[in-house]
């Protein structure tokens, strides 16, 4: 990136405990809240009658409308029929025979008739982006709307929100030139435009019962955008606290945006959870800074990432107000400058890095950053099976090498009564309750330690940080982690919840360290050389656990390794799930289990982008323990889920060229499904030289890339991957 001296290990290996990690583990036991908030621009939102846009295309946008075959939407298939999609690198979206796929929704698409489409050649105005999509779109959710209540319902697939999130930027698109730092400050109007296209998107969609063709509502009273500077309110155990009062909200209630939202999850009462993830490296810190700080400050900065001396990703802070208040830039400089906290910015950065509740059907309020859950790297956040019996309880992990996987549970059994509760529900579940971190042992059993102040230890004695109250555990749930001995994990991305049995899978992305720098291990237990010269865990893996007792409430689980991603050549003591061509991939990071059962598995991948693009593929796994133990080229033994084929886990799509694909989420009838192919062309060496033309790529050759949504149906409207239970025609 141009002008920017960032460099994102900043944000990485911060983890200095001397906490046992998976590796050492698993090598004993088996040898790993106004209508609209004022944004940048100070506009509000146009409330205007609905009308449809129509959606670009992507692959074969010819719908047959033939007549759907019957089935029963909500059977899950016991194997899959669909044709696997090969391995390319074509600059597409690659679907199956019988299936297309068309672009819904990509950067800078107005959801204002009073905006005008986009030019690649007139990038709008920073203020304009308020009313446009933002960039790198990323986890997401469908929600069905009844479109006369106004309100959640989900059983509706005819009309919906769709709410996604926009984690960072590809500057090298977003301006007309690139980005540009003349005198050593960024542009006003470049900063807007990246703060708003940042945050997430809410926008209406209605679905043809019959073709099942998808279309953007675009004068919708729904659609609207969060920003990174987006009023919002903290709710639960720090809000008020003095860890988050700046001089914007001095007694700590209120701050400004949401950035880095990564995945996301969503609430069965019928909200959207974005998480809040590499955060850190949106902020800058003199090197004078530390002189300023009382000890335990520091030890917490450090432990976050954010040590003297670092420089911001984007230089948000350089910027000279000549519309705004200087305020708003100022504000992502965390250094301590005044006498006290509520006069200056030195808390910035504890105002991110939480889970934040955001109710796509209600305008009026803000937004609500869920102080209860901790702050660290985000990736993802899923709520626990629901069952009326058992407290409600949702999964996380930090995205960092090193890091943890944590559980809160609220104090509240899950009720049905609650579905529409909006922000009402959400101060009743995800206000109180325990946090909690969890410890692997060497028996293949693990441990949830609580993180509550004066409990494990957690007060002002303890050796890792001078823990004061329970928002100080929270706000520093990392340094309340390490304290308690929680075992290190590789990168913790995406959770999903087996709906079916509860069962909790975690996908660990990758490590070119593993068997250098980080010790090999069990739990991590291949050190190889790829084809293409990657060294390390070139291609990642998947982990599950499943609660004692099955229930939210267990201080104990049982663990073991589902999937491990390889290239189908390699030797099968490093192909250890028995992976074909119809099925290989590597760098699993997206994942989402769909009511039915399917668990869709996205990869974001460097090391097999040779061969082919990233790819979505579908699965049918099976349980916690039903594996065997393997020895790996190092010999290394280890445990690995059941042996994998075509039947149960093959590829489903593959993206354009130098993409990510991530976030998915579906219908209720399971006809339609939307993914988000993110920062495609992301090596292009300028503005004027993209090295991928999607998603007009098949149109104009000379487009652009840009990050987009897209929706995949079945050429003859049937269920997506339900072609092994529709229903055979009756003999007359």
């Amino acid at each position: 990136m141009t002008n920017m001296p960032y460099n994102e290990d900043q944000e990485l290996d911060n983890n200095t405990s001397n906490n046992i990690h998976f590796r050492d583990i698993l090598e004993q036991r088996i040898s790993r809240r106004s209508l609209i908030a004022k944004t940048a621009s100070g506009a509000v939102a146009l409330a205007l009658a609905s009308s449809l846009s129509g959606c670009n295309d992507d692959n074969d946008s010819n719908n047959n409308n033939t007549t759907p075959p019957t089935v029963d939407p909500n059977q899950k298939p016991s194997t899959f029929n669909f044709k696997p999609v090969n391995k390319n690198l074509d600059d597409i979206v690659t679907v199956p025979e019988g299936y297309q796929a068309n672009v819904l929704y990509a950067l800078g698409d107005s959801i204002n008739p009073a905006y005008p489409a986009w030019d690649d050649n007139n990038i709008p105005s920073g203020p304009s982006f308020q009313f446009r999509s933002g960039d790198c779109h990323d986890g997401m959710s469908f929600f069905g709307l009844n479109t006369s209540s106004g309100r959640y319902d989900p059983k509706q697939s005819e009309n919906g929100l769709l709410v996604m999130n926009h984690e960072y930027i590809n500057p090298t698109f977003l301006h007309p030139q690139g980005p540009t730092k003349p005198d050593g400050r960024r542009p006003e109007d470049e900063v807007i435009r990246e703060m708003n296209a940042h945050g997430v998107s809410i926008i209406q969609l209605k679905k043809d019962k019959t073709s099942q063709a998808v279309a953007l509502v675009q004068n919708s009273v729904f659609n609207r955008r969060i920003t990174a500077s987006t009023l919002m309110d903290f709710k639960g155990p720090v809000a008020g606290s003095t860890l988050v009062s700046t001089k914007f909200s001095s007694n700590g209630l209120q701050t400004r945006g949401t950035h880095n939202n990564c995945g996301n999850g969503y609430t069965p009462w019928g909200t959207y959870l974005t998480t809040e993830e590499n955060f850190i490296g949106y902020f800058a810190r003199s090197k004078e800074d530390d002189a300023k700080r009382k000890p335990e400050e520091i030890i917490a900065l450090n432990r976050y990432g954010l040590k003297a001396g670092s420089n911001s990703r984007y230089g948000w802070e350089t910027a000279i107000a000549n519309t705004e208040s200087q305020d708003l830039f100022d504000r992502w400089s965390a250094n301590a400058l005044a006498t006290q906290s509520s006069e200056d910015y030195r808390n910035g950065p504890n105002t991110f890095g939480w889970i934040v509740e955001i109710d796509p059907f209600d305008r009026r309020e803000n937004p609500v950053k869920r102080t209860a859950l901790g702050r660290f790297a985000h990736e993802d956040c899923r709520a626990s099976r629901l069952r009326e019996d058992d407290n409600l309880a949702f999964y996380m992990g930090d995205d960092s090498r090193g890091e943890y996987i944590y559980k809160f549970v609220s104090d509240q059994k899950w009720s049905n009564k609650d579905i529409n509760g909006g922000y009402t529900a959400g101060d009743k579940y995800m206000n109180n309750g325990k946090l909690y971190v969890a410890k692997f042992s060497n028996d293949g059993k693990g441990q949830w330690i609580e993180l509550s102040y004066n409990v494990n230890g957690l007060n002002q004695s303890n050796s890792v940080y001078p823990f004061s109250s329970q928002a100080d555990v929270l706000t520093f749930a990392r340094l309340a982690a390490d304290a308690v001995g929680a075992t290190k994990m590789d990168r913790p991305e995406w959770v999903a919840v087996n709906p079916e049995n509860g069962e909790v899978y975690v996908t660990l992305t990758n490590n070119s360290n593993r068997g250098t720098a980080h010790a090999l291990d069990a739990a991590n237990p291949r050190n190889y050389t790829d084809p293409e010269g990657g060294k390390g865990n070139v291609n990642g893996h998947i982990i599950r656990f499943r609660e004692d007792g099955d229930t939210t409430t267990a201080s104990t689980f049982t663990w073991d390794i589902y999937l491990f991603g390889a290239e189908a050549k390699m030797a099968s003591n490093i192909n250890l799930s028995g992976l074909n061509d119809n099925n290989d991939l590597s760098s699993p990071d997206g994942m989402w289990f769909d009511p039915r059962g399917v668990l869709w598995i996205q990869t974001d991948d460097g090391a097999y982008t040779d061969t082919t693009n990233c790819m979505m593929l579908a699965a049918l796994p099976g349980q916690v323990g039903d594996g065997a133990k393997a020895t790996t080229s190092s010999g290394q033994e280890t445990i690995v889920g059941a042996q994998i084929n075509d039947e149960k886990l093959r590829r489903f799509l593959t993206g354009p060229k130098e993409c990510e694909i991530t976030g998915v989420t579906m219908t209720p009838d399971y006809k339609a499904i939307f993914i988000n192919v993110q920062h495609p062309g992301e090596d292009s060496a300028s503005y004027a030289e993209p090295s991928s033309h999607w998603p007009a790529s098949q149109t104009n050759p000379a487009a652009k890339s840009r990050s987009a949504t897209v929706v995949i149906t079945r050429k003859d409207g049937g269920v997506i991957v339900g072609e092994t239970v529709q229903e055979k025609p009756k003999a007359s």
